[in-house]
Order: structure tokens, then sequence, then C-alpha cells
């Protein structure tokens, strides 16, 4: 996922059109089915990371899935004729994007599921917008600080303490993981409002903004990956089970994601896509569970909904969606779960 409030994270990306809210069942059956698939793909992208970073070093496992969306987005572009930004100035932006958005959370997501589950790594993709806010307000100043969200903010960090379980004492392997993958979660909530601030109303489409981000990302994996993770990895000594995961995060996590948000955001609005980062913990929980058989503590379900309760009342969630401004997509994508990723991440 791009700066998705992805693998992990998502909101939507500058460019993207917006479209009036979208309640009439025919309306809803254009978008919902999309929306659910891209819930699947964010949720279940922390299970990809997990069976991935068995055999390879993180930063290896994110140059290939960037590499993958990249090849995607690269195709989509080719598809629709359309083509990468022109803008000097604005690939720089995007440069600061990618390695906030892309590169330093998906690589810390991989350090922390060498030591956490990926229950836990999807929950704490969750505290994304948490962290936005307050950073939105005092460093870019793209949006105020109100009564409500300042309740919300507190309500979500005292979920971030039930997760930590605080109560029981926090330490070692596990702590650090948790703390890599809180981090990831940061660099996305730094990412998402300087998106906001130098990149969204800019000329170009979202896929368009997305590929720039990706290959401006690979071009630094290219330069970090053989200096800090050694000589690449051979790809006949992997097994069947990494290759697939590394291909479904990118392909499907950044690549086909991508495409079906925008399609969300075209028919139903960004509000509306941005909404997806209340299903990518239930997803990851439920895929972490059932397919890793991972242990669930009951404090980790308990805390994730206080966080996104928090969430909730910091964005003022309401019964009655509203338009609103497109942003600038987690994405993750980007989740992780891109990711992101305007929530996901506003994320």
């Amino acid at each position: 996922m791009t700066t998705q409030t992805g693998p992990d994270v998502q909101a939507p990306l500058a460019g993207a059109p917006v479209a009036a809210p979208a309640a009439a069942p025919a309306a809803l059956r254009r978008w919902l089915p999309h929306f659910l698939v891209l819930a699947a793909i964010w949720g279940t992208s922390f299970l990809f990371i997990k069976v991935g970073v068995r055999e390879l070093h993180p930063l290896w496992l994110t140059f290939g899935r960037v590499a993958a969306g990249a090849l995607i987005l690269l195709a989509v572009l080719a598809v629709t004729r359309d083509r990468l930004p022109r803008d000097a100035r604005l690939w720089g932006h995007l440069a600061v994007v990618a390695l906030l958005g892309v590169v330093l959370p998906f690589t810390l997501f991989g350090f922390g599921e060498q030591r956490v589950s990926s229950v836990l790594a999807g929950i704490w993709n969750a505290a994304t917008p948490l962290v936005a806010l307050p950073l939105a307000v005092l460093l870019f100043r793209t949006e105020r600080m109100t009564v409500r969200r300042a309740a919300g903010l507190g309500i979500g960090f005292t979920g971030v303490l039930v997760v930590l379980g605080v109560w029981r004492g926090v330490g070692g392997a596990q702590l650090t993981g948790q703390l890599m993958c809180f981090g990831a979660a940061m660099c996305y909530a730094v990412a998402i409002p300087y998106q906001k601030k130098f990149i969204a109303g800019r000329a170009g489409s979202g896929v368009s903004m997305a590929a720039a981000q990706l290959l401006a990302a690979l071009a630094m994996l290219a330069v970090a990956a053989p200096l800090l993770a050694g000589p690449p990895p051979d790809p006949t000594g992997l097994s069947t089970d990494v290759l697939l995961c590394v291909l479904a995060l990118g392909a499907l996590g950044t690549g086909i994601a991508f495409v079906l948000n925008f399609q969300v955001i075209r028919v139903a609005g960004a509000s509306t896509s941005t909404s997806v980062t209340y299903l990518m913990p239930v997803v990851a929980v439920l895929v972490g569970v059932l397919v890793l058989r991972e242990h669930l503590h009951w404090n980790q379900p308990a805390g994730a909904a206080i966080v996104l309760a928090g969430v909730a009342v910091s964005q003022g969630l309401r019964l009655r969606r509203r338009a609103a401004p497109a942003g600038v997509r987690p994405g993750n994508a980007w989740t992780d779960g891109g990711k992101a990723q305007d929530a996901r991440t506003d994320e």
C-alpha cells in the first residue's frame, strides 16, 4: 500500500475525483464490493509480511513488494495512456513521501513482525490517524484542534496503553516489535499531512502520483537494501509461500488495491474510502488467528476497539456520510495495509 494507511494504511491520492455521497442501492453496489475487497487485501497484508520475513530480510521484502506494485501501476498507466509527473519539484515532494510513507513503514513492519504477531501489527496500523492529527495541527497546520478531536485523541491513546498491556509490565523483544510497528504508523502519520500540504491539488492522476512514489521508493531501496541487508536473495532458494506473499503484497496490496480504491473514491467519495481503516484491523485479527494460529490476548482486540473509537470521535464519524475534499492517499498504498493509510490512512 502507498501511503496508504499502508501494508498497510490508506488515504485518497491527490488528483482523485470526488463524487457526491452515494446512498442509493444501485450506487452502493457500484462501490461496496470494491470496498470490501480493499479491506480484505489490506487487512491480510500483515499475514503476508509475517510469512515473508521468515526467509527474507525486511529490506528485501520491501524491495520485492514495491517492485511488484510499481510494475502493476506502470501497466495501468500504459493501458490508460496516462503519464508520470513532469514537475521536478513535485518529484522532490513525492520522494519525501516515498521515504516516509513507503520505505520506512514497510520495512519497520517487517522488522516488527519478526518479533510480534501479524495481529498486533494490524492493530498498530489502526493507530495512524491518532498520530497524524496532532502532527497535522502542530507541524503542518493543515487541521485545527477542537475539543472533540482532543477527546478522540485521549480515548485513542488509552486504547494504545490497553493494547500494550502496561499493567503487566512491558519489555524485551515483544516491546521492541510493538514499538517498531508503532514507528511505522508514525511514519504514515507524518507522510499523510505532508502529502496534504505539498502534493494535494497538484495536476496529475492518482495512479500517476502513486506510481511515481513507488519508483522513487524503489530507487532508494536499490541503494539501501544491498548496503544494509547484503546481496539480494536467490529467488530459487525461496519457498513458494514466500514468493507468493511477496507478489501478493506488491501486485495486490499496492497495485490492484490502489486501482480499486480509486474506483471507490470516484463513486462514493474520499470520506467513504478512508473508512476502510475500521475494517482492516478486524481482517488482520481474523486471518492472523485463523490462518497463522496466532494467539490473541483479550486486551489486544479490546484496545483496538478503543483505538478505533478514538479515531471515530476525532474524525467526527457520523451515520450520514458527507462529501469530502479529496485528500492524499496510506496505504497501503498506502495500509500497510499500506495503509497511508484522511484516515486511513485521515488516515
